[in-house]
C-alpha cells in the first residue's frame, strides 16, 4: 500500500467552522500545509448553506430564551450577555479580513437587519419591558428601543400590523443594529482565501477510518464518492466541523470526552416567501418565545434573508424529524450510533424529555394550513398561496446523563491532536471565539506567541466589552465601517 499524503492541519467538513479555523491558521502559519475534506461537492452545502439556517448573527439581541425570567420576577441576562460577547468577537475578525484582503464584498454575506423580539397580551408586553430596563444599561445593548404604540409597530412592521387588532397589547424590542449573515457564502469566502494561499480541498471525499500513529499523528481513510476510490492521509492535527457527523467521528477515533454522549436528530422546516409585495413589508428578524414544552431552538420567527443579493422571508422553525445525522446523510445514522456506553443516556433523555417528544409529534402532524395558522399569529394576512415549505438543516443535539444540550460545545482529546464542535447553538455566529478556543486547547505550546496577530484580528481579545464601553464603540465603528452595515437612508434603524 502507498504511504499516505501528508498535512499538518486536517479540516473534517467545509462549513463555516473548519472555514474559520483554517483562515485563522493561515494568517498565524502561512507555512503550513492545511487539507479540507468534504463529502459533498461544494463548500457549505450542509448547515452552512444559507437556506439550512435562518441566518442570524446571533447576539442576544432578540432571542427570549437568553433572558428567562426567574422566580422571583427578574429577569436572567448573563446568556444574552455572553452571547453578544463571542458574536463581537466574530464580528471584529470579519472587519479585520475585510480589511485585509480575505475577504471581499461585505454585502455578499452580511447586511444590517434589526433584531426584534415581539410579545402580545398585558403579561408578554410587562416581561418585556422589564427584559428591556434589564438589558439597557449594558453598553452592548445600548440603543434598543421599546416600543408599544400600535401606530409605531405599523410603520415599521406593516406586515405583521396588517389585519390585527390594535386593541390587544403587544410591544418590540426593537435592537436596530443587528445583521442577517449568508454563512455559506462566508464560508465560501474564507475557503476560497485558504486556497489561494496552499490550502488543498478534498470535495467528494468522506472520512471511512481515523486511527492513532506511534508519533501521535492521525491517519485519516478517506473514500472518494464518486469514484470509490480510497486514499490515506496523515495529519498531525484534525479538527472535525462535520456538523452531525460529528459526534460520530470523534467516536471513530477514541476521544474520552465523548465517552457516554448520545446524539439526537432533530430537523427544521420553515415557510418561505420571495414576493416582492410581501418581502418589501418586511425587514427585520422578529423572535417571539417557544411554545411550552417547546425546546428553545424553536422560538419561532420571521425573518427577513438576504441570498444572492434577494430579499426573501423565512418563517418557523418547525420540527420535522429523521434519523440522518446530516441532511445529505444515512437512514441508518441514528441506530448506527447507539454503543453500550450511550445507550443508557438516550433512554433516559426519551424519559426525560417526554415534553418534547410530545412536541416534536405534533410538529410532524402538522399540515401546511396549520403552518400558515401559526404563521398568522406573526402576519394575519397570510395567504396559504404566497408561503412554500422548504426544508432545512438537520442537526444532532448531544445527550449526557440522559439530558439534551443545546449549546456549542468543544470536545478535544487530552493531547490536543484532534479537537470537534458539538451542538447547534448559537453555532455559527460564534465560530472565532469557539475556533480561538481550539487553537487555546490544542496548541497551547505556540498560543502565547500567537497573540500579537491574534489581537490584530480581534482587537477586544480577552477583555469583556461589557466593562469597557470605550473600547467597544471603537471596535463597533470600526467594523461597522469595514463591514458596510451602516444603515441605508430612509431604514427605521
Amino acid at each position: 500500500m502507498p504511504a499516505p499524503a501528508t498535512t499538518d492541519v486536517a479540516l473534517i467538513g467545509a462549513g463555516i467552522m473548519s472555514a474559520t479555523l483554517g483562515a485563522i491558521l493561515r494568517r498565524l502559519e502561512p507555512d503550513t500545509s492545511i487539507t479540507v475534506v468534504e463529502r459533498l461537492d461544494a463548500a457549505a452545502a450542509e448547515s452552512s448553506d444559507p437556506w439550512n439556517n435562518a441566518g442570524t448573527g446571533h447576539a442576544g439581541l432578540c432571542e427570549l430564551f437568553y433572558t428567562p425570567q426567574l422566580p422571583d420576577g427578574s429577569i436572567e441576562i448573563a446568556k444574552a450577555v455572553r452571547v453578544n460577547e463571542q458574536f463581537q468577537v466574530t464580528r471584529q475578525f470579519w472587519a479585520y479580513a475585510v480589511q485585509n484582503g480575505m475577504l471581499e464584498q461585505p454585502p455578499d454575506f452580511v447586511q444590517p437587519i434589526p433584531h426584534v423580539s415581539f410579545v402580545r397580551g398585558a403579561d408578554g408586553v410587562d416581561y418585556l419591558r422589564r427584559r428591556h430596563r434589564a438589558l439597557a444599561p449594558n453598553p452592548l445593548f445600548a440603543g434598543a428601543e421599546f416600543i408599544t404604540d400600535f401606530d409605531e409597530f405599523a410603520t415599521r412592521l406593516p406586515l405583521m400590523a396588517a389585519g390585527r387588532d390594535a386593541d390587544v397589547p403587544l410591544a418590540l424590542d426593537w435592537a436596530p443594529h443587528g445583521t442577517d449573515v449568508d454563512f455559506g457564502a462566508l464560508a465560501k469566502q474564507l475557503i476560497g482565501y485558504g486556497v489561494r494561499h496552499g490550502t488543498a480541498v478534498l470535495f467528494g471525499h468522506e472520512l471511512r477510518s481515523i486511527g492513532r500513529e506511534s508519533d501521535g499523528s492521525w491517519t485519516l481513510g478517506l473514500g472518494d464518492r464518486r469514484t470509490g476510490e480510497s486514499r490515506r492521509l496523515n495529519a498531525k492535527f484534525v479538527f472535525v466541523g462535520a456538523g452531525g457527523a460529528t459526534l460520530g467521528l470523534l467516536r471513530k477515533a477514541g476521544v474520552a470526552e465523548v465517552r457516554g454522549l448520545g446524539g439526537f436528530p432533530i430537523g427544521g422546516r420553515f415557510l418561505r416567501c420571495g414576493s416582492p409585495g410581501i418581502t418589501g413589508a418586511h425587514r427585520a428578524k422578529v423572535y417571539g418565545a417557544p411554545a411550552p414544552g417547546a425546546p428553545s431552538t424553536t422560538a419561532p420567527h420571521l425573518d427577513t434573508r438576504v441570498v444572492n443579493g434577494a430579499s426573501w422571508l423565512l418563517f418557523g422553525p418547525f420540527a420535522g424529524w429523521s434519523p440522518k445525522f446530516l441532511k445529505h446523510g444515512r437512514a441508518t445514522d441514528l441506530p448506527r450510533s447507539i454503543r453500550f456506553d450511550n445507550a443508557t443516556s438516550l433512554l433516559g433523555a426519551g424519559i426525560r424529555e417526554r415534553a418534547l417528544v410530545g412536541f416534536l409529534i405534533g410538529q410532524l402532524r402538522q399540515t401546511h394550513s396549520a403552518r400558515i395558522d401559526a404563521l398568522r399569529e406573526f402576519a394575519p394576512d397570510a395567504l396559504d398561496r404566497d408561503w412554500s415549505p422548504i426544508r432545512a438543516g438537520q442537526r444532532v443535539q448531544p445527550i449526557r446523563g440522559g439530558r439534551l444540550e443545546f449549546d456549542t460545545t468543544i470536545v478535544s482529546s487530552a493531547d490536543g491532536s484532534i479537537a470537534g464542535l458539538l451542538g447547534a447553538s448559537p453555532g455559527a455566529s460564534t465560530a472565532v471565539p469557539a475556533m480561538l478556543e481550539v487553537l487555546a486547547r490544542c496548541f497551547a505550546g505556540r498560543f502565547a506567541g500567537w497573540l500579537p496577530r491574534l489581537e490584530e484580528m480581534v482587537p477586544s481579545l480577552g477583555t469583556r466589552l461589557s466593562d469597557e464601553p470605550a473600547l467597544f464603540e471603537q471596535v463597533w465603528e470600526w467594523g461597522t465601517r469595514q463591514l458596510q452595515l451602516h444603515p441605508a437612508a430612509g431604514d427605521p434603524l
